[in-house]
C-alpha cells in the first residue's frame, strides 16, 4: 500500500491551498499522488436530475460512472471507510497518498498553523506529528517550515515518507481493516497463492494478483 501522510490543522488554516501546491510539486518530481479529503460533516457530489442521481434515488446502493479517461463511484456505506480501505480499493497505483484532515489517525502528520486563524496547534501532543508549516513562532523540537513553503513540504514528504516506505508484497484487508503480516505468514500466503494461480490457464505470467473473499 502507498505510504500515507496527513496535512492537518484547524478549519481555515490554509491546508487546501498548501496541499494543492504540494501535489503539483510532487508531480513535478515524478511521483503519482493520491489524495483523500476527510469531511466529518458529510458531502454530496451528485446533482438532482442527473442520471446518476436518478439511479441512486431509485434505490441503487452503488453507482459507477465511466468514461475513456476517468471513473467515479458513488457508494452508500454503513460506516465510514478508513483511508487504508479506500487506498486498497481505488488508489493502488500511486506512490504516495496525502490526506487532508484525519487529525485522529495514526498516520504521520504535518500541521498548518496560521496566525490569522489560530496560534494554537491541534496536534502538538501527537507522536506522529513530524513538522509544522506556520507563520507563528512555536516552541518545538520538530522541523518548522514557513507558511507557503510548499517545496519544503514536498521535499520533507519525499525524504521521510516516500523514500522510507517499505513496500509490502502482500496487502491484507479484513472487514476494511489493514492486517499487519509477519514475514513468515506473508511468504506462506504469497507462495501458496502464486503456486495455485500459475497453474490456471493464462495466469502463468501474472505479476499482480488480487483476491477478495466474501463470507
Amino acid at each position: 500500500m502507498a505510504p500515507i501522510v496527513s496535512i492537518v490543522g484547524r478549519s481555515g488554516s490554509g491546508k487546501t491551498t498548501l496541499l494543492e501546491k504540494v501535489i503539483s510539486e510532487l508531480k513535478r518530481r515524478g511521483y503519482r499522488v493520491g489524495v483523500i479529503k476527510h469531511d466529518a460533516h458529510g458531502f454530496e457530489i451528485d446533482h438532482e436530475g442527473k442520471d446518476s442521481w436518478r439511479h441512486k434515488k431509485a434505490g441503487a446502493v452503488t453507482v459507477a460512472l465511466s468514461s475513456p479517461d476517468k471513473f467515479a463511484v458513488i457508494k452508500d456505506v454503513k460506516a465510514e471507510w478508513g483511508p487504508e480501505r479506500i487506498i486498497s480499493s481505488y488508489l493502488s497505483d500511486v506512490d504516495v497518498v496525502v490526506t487532508e484532515g484525519f487529525k485522529q489517525s495514526g498516520f504521520p502528520k504535518i500541521e498548518v498553523v496560521r496566525k490569522a486563524n489560530s496560534v494554537t496547534p491541534v496536534c502538538s501532543k501527537d507522536r506522529r506529528l513530524m513538522a509544522y508549516v506556520t507563520d507563528v513562532k512555536l516552541k518545538t523540537k520538530l522541523p518548522v517550515l514557513r507558511l507557503g513553503d510548499y517545496r519544503g513540504v514536498a521535499r520533507l514528504i519525499e525524504k521521510e515518507i516516500i523514500r522510507k516506505a517499505e513496500p509490502a508484497s502482500i496487502h491484507l484487508t479484513v472487514d476494511g481493516k489493514t492486517i499487519a503480516l509477519k514475514p513468515f505468514i506473508e511468504n506462506l500466503i504469497k507462495d501458496g497463492v502464486t503456486g495455485m494461480i500459475k497453474s490456471l490457464k493464462g495466469c502463468s505470467g501474472a505479476r499482480e494478483i488480487e483476491i477478495k473473499i466474501k463470507k
